[in-house]
């Protein structure tokens, strides 16, 4: 009678610490970050112009793009999660007076059109899945006409450092968001799509140090150090005619090869909107989110 009692006390014991262990996060899923100004944003890749796919609504999805700096102007998903889906316009501040635009010159619609858009996460993420099949989940944070020191500045507690915050508040409380839906997310890569508004005299030749300096700061904060940055700019910003855009193009492919945990992606010959190529098409985004997917596919069957 006592061996049957201990046995059907172990057995209790047992049973209650399995069910105790049931409680944890029931899933896991990889993380990648989209930042940088207006092909982050995806500014001239029109909604209309996206071919629909189910997959999508198998993407987490969490968002803030706008103009700089961010406010209650920009786009966001609201504080919460929901599936992979191109950006509204929302409501901008309207700058159609010259006083309004003195006022507020950074100020350009969040999106040219009232449809809204969509940036190089969609070509990513389908990408992605296709190829791979793991769950997903993107956090956006993206702001036109940003530039490194001015705008995403680390080090800075006031304006410069705007958009760096964002990026990381965003993150933080994504993260902390799946938490409580009993998610774990893995930071897996930071895809940053940026550097034409640095394509400056002055500010072209320091752009590897200080995108190198971001870099470290973001994985500090966010407390992972292997996160993996794949950076990217579109080459023909100016029309082909700012001086300047080869050197932010050397700097970043300069930072890849310093540090392993960087990769220059080339967006050579995706489409861009003529006649000023200032940005990428509906079809050059989604064009650029698959190289961005295949260097991070190249990155992980490496390591």
């Amino acid at each position: 009678m006592l061996r049957l009692f201990s046995f059907l006390l172990l057995l209790f014991v047992s049973a209650g610490c399995s069910h105790t262990g049931s409680r944890g996060p029931t899933a896991t899923r990889d993380l990648v970050l989209i930042a940088g100004q207006s092909n982050a944003v995806g500014f001239d890749a029109y909604a209309s112009e996206l071919p629909t796919d189910a997959s999508d609504r198998d993407v987490m999805f969490w968002w803030r793009v706008g103009d700089p700096p961010p406010d209650d102007y920009d786009v966001t998903s609201g504080g919460k999660w929901t599936q992979l889906q191109p950006q509204p316009k929302g409501t901008p501040l309207e700058t159609t007076t010259a006083e309004a635009k003195a006022k507020s010159p950074r100020q350009n619609g969040n999106f040219r059109k009232a449809e809204g858009g969509f940036g190089p996460e969609i070509g990513l993420a389908r990408e992605l899945r296709a190829r791979e099949g793991r769950p997903l989940a993107i956090v956006k944070a993206a702001f036109s006409g940003t530039a490194l020191m001015q705008d995403w500045n680390p080090d800075d507690a006031g304006p410069t450092g705007a958009c760096y915050r964002a990026l990381v508040t965003e993150t933080k409380a994504a993260l902390a968001a799946a938490q409580a839906q009993g998610i774990t997310l893995r930071l897996r890569a930071l895809v940053w799509v940026q550097g034409e508004s640095d394509a400056t005299k002055t500010a072209a030749p320091e752009y590897a140090k200080n995108l190198a300096h971001m870099l470290a700061r973001l994985r500090r904060d966010l407390e992972a150090p292997h996160l993996l940055a794949l950076v990217g700019v579109n080459t023909r910003f100016g029309n082909d005619k700012n001086p300047h855009m080869p050197v932010i193009v050397a700097q970043q492919r300069a930072l890849a090869a310093m540090d392993p945990l960087t990769r220059y992606v080339d967006t050579e010959g995706a489409e861009t909107l003529p006649p000023s190529h200032t940005h990428f098409t509906a079809k050059g985004t989604l064009e650029i989110g698959r190289r961005f997917a295949t260097a991070l596919l190249e990155f992980s069957e490496r390591r």
